[in-house]
Formats: C-alpha cells, structure tokens, sequence
C-alpha cells in the first residue's frame, strides 16, 4: 500500500478492529500519564518506551515500515521536506517577535524561570525525542496506517486529526493562564478555560491535517517531524528569549 501520495489505496476489507481500539486505549493511557500521573519523572525514556510499544502495536497489525512513513527509502525527502519547514517556521517566529502586536503571542510565563542549559535540554532533546518521537509515531504513523487500512486514505486522515486533537485536551488546562495573548482572547476563569481547551483542539486538528499532508507528500514521518519540532522547540526558545529581555532574569 503506498500511502506517500495522495492518491492512496483502496481499503483493506476484512481487518479487525480490536488492534485499532487497543492502541487508542494505549494511548489513553499514555496520556494521562504523561500529563496527571508522572508528567517531570522520567520523561524522555518514558516517551521512547511508549514509542516503541506503539510502534511494535503497528507491526503487529501488519503495516508495514513504507505503510508507516519510517522505510528508510523516503528519509531524504522526509529531511528535505523537513528542513523547508524549520526554515519557514524560523522565519514567521521571527517576524512575529520583531512585530510588536504579535510580539505577545509567543510570551509564555511556564519558560520564564528556566536556565539556558535547561533551555537547551528541553528544546534539543526533550521536545524532539519526547514529544514529537511520540506524538508522529502515534498519530502520523502506526494510527494514520492502521486507520488508512480500515477506513480509507481520507477517513485515515481525518480521523488521526482529530484523534491528534483531543491528545491536547489534558495539557491545554489552564494554559490561558501562562500565555497572556491566549488570556486576552479566551478570557480568564473557567469559561476562559473551556474556550482555550476547545481552541487547543481545534487548532492542533487543524495541524494534525498539515502534518499527514507532509507525510503523505514526503513519504516519511521525518517531513512532520521537522514542522512538529520547529513550532514547539524554537516556539520555547523565542518565547524564552522575549521573557529573558522584558524581565532581564539574571544567569
């Protein structure tokens, strides 16, 4: 089944849907962890570990690596296509901050007191082989499969999208507390907190369509990888340097 264009495959009549309900419960699972259980212990080997059962879940339901957007044939333009996204996100970021009415968007009071070398380790490790690692094994790559199988290359893509979506429903409580542009439009209290929850998911469905859309022309998970990991990592760093200049927190 070649799923790196978009054209896609017919369905694959007759498959089970109990796989397809267990990764969904993995994940489940996963995600309350991460963010209620145990979200500071462990985290980067916590996020291998869940990558790598979910991974294991998909080879078992039989996708195959190509199916799956990890065949190393379609790594060199999942890098290409990776690296054009660091480069256009690294760009808006910084237009948005030199733009002083979007400049408080990207203020984020959660990475105020953070030091530069744990900057570092958040931005260079454990956002890229923690969250991204998770989140494009999972949603870009054994679900959209497994989906895109069952359902359909398009029911594959919505459905991984929104999947994708609610994954933030739990790390998005409270967030229009730490961001005073999210604040300024949700409001504050706990209608704020539904609107920005709501807004959470849609924004990340929306990303979760772009992100099977660089996978799909890509071939590769890598190409959403890029993306995922330059708007979440040089998002913490700009965010970080803004607070560091208004706030001058000392070294």
């Amino acid at each position: 089944m070649d799923l790196f264009i978009w054209s896609g495959p017919a369905q694959e009549a007759g498959l089970p849907l109990w796989p397809l309900v267990v990764v969904i419960a993995v994940l489940l699972v996963i995600n309350v962890i991460n963010n209620r259980v145990a979200p500071n212990s462990h985290y980067l080997l916590w996020s291998f570990a869940s990558s790598l059962l979910l991974l294991a879940l998909g080879l078992l339901d039989g996708n195959s690596f190509t199916e799956m957007g990890l065949s190393w044939k379609y790594y060199l333009s999942g890098l290409i296509w990776a690296g054009l996204c660091i480069g256009a996100v690294t760009l808006v970021y910084v237009f948005g901050i030199i733009y002083k009415p979007t400049r408080k968007a990207f203020r984020d009071e959660r990475h105020a007191e953070l030091s530069g070398g744990r900057l570092a380790f958040h931005a260079l490790l454990e956002v890229p082989f923690g969250t991204v690692l998770l989140e494009e094994i999972a949603f870009r790559a054994v679900l959209f499969s497994m989906l895109a199988r069952r359902y359909g290359l398009v029911w594959g893509i919505v459905l991984s999208s929104i999947l994708f979506g609610l994954w933030h429903v739990l790390p998005s409580i409270g967030s229009h507390e730490q961001n005073p542009a999210l604040g300024s439009v949700v409001g504050r209290g706990r209608r704020g907190n539904i609107f920005a929850i709501a807004l959470s998911v849609l924004t990340t469905t929306a990303a979760g369509f772009v992100f099977c859309a660089l996978r799909l022309l890509s071939g590769s998970v890598l190409a959403p990888m890029g993306l995922h990991w330059a708007t979440n990592g040089l998002g913490y760093a700009f965010s970080w340097a803004i607070i560091r200049r208004t706030r001058r927190i000392p070294e």
